[in-house]
């Protein structure tokens, strides 16, 4: 015996799901997870085709500011720049290839353009971020805004 099936108009992806918590349909999350996946592929093929790439670094937050170390071992001064625009840290430079004399048997050296982007979790004075590279670790201090301060409040009362 054959049971009858029901159609819905729509495919399940074009539906809203509000017991999920979804009130667009799924194939417009889909489509925005699509985009992000081939941002990062694009980043990837970037970084891999020699065009730039991304120098390791820790980002970590004190009471007053965000700091940023980067390892640029043999990077001078003047082939590294930083940008801050709203919350957005972006530093770009060169690593420039030494001239060498004899034949080169093997390289494993990184050469070339690099680029370091960070979007920092609240708001911060721009006017007041400073930078310093010392022992090949850039160290970029982005103080907090007032109002991104944690505030402590004092008990009182009997």
């Amino acid at each position: 015996m054959t049971l009858p099936v029901r159609h819905r108009a729509g495919s399940l992806l074009g539906r809203a799901f509000p017991a999920l918590g979804w009130s667009e349909p799924a194939a417009a999350e889909f489509d925005e997870l699509w985009e992000r996946m081939n941002r990062l592929m694009e980043g990837a093929a970037a970084a891999s085709s020699g065009l730039a790439w991304s120098p390791a670094a820790d980002m970590r937050e004190t009471d007053d500011a965000y700091v940023i170390e980067a390892e640029l071992p043999g990077v001078k001064r003047d082939d590294v720049h930083i940008e801050m625009s709203d919350r957005e840290v972006r530093i770009t430079g060169e690593y420039k290839e030494q001239e060498r004399e004899g034949v080169l048997r093997r390289s494993t050296r990184r050469t070339g353009h690099f680029e370091y982007q960070a979007l920092l979790p609240a708001d911060v004075r721009a006017e007041e971020v400073s930078a310093t590279l010392s022992e090949g670790v850039l160290t970029v201090t982005a103080p907090k805004a007032e109002a991104a301060k944690p505030r402590h409040i004092e008990i009182t009362g009997p």
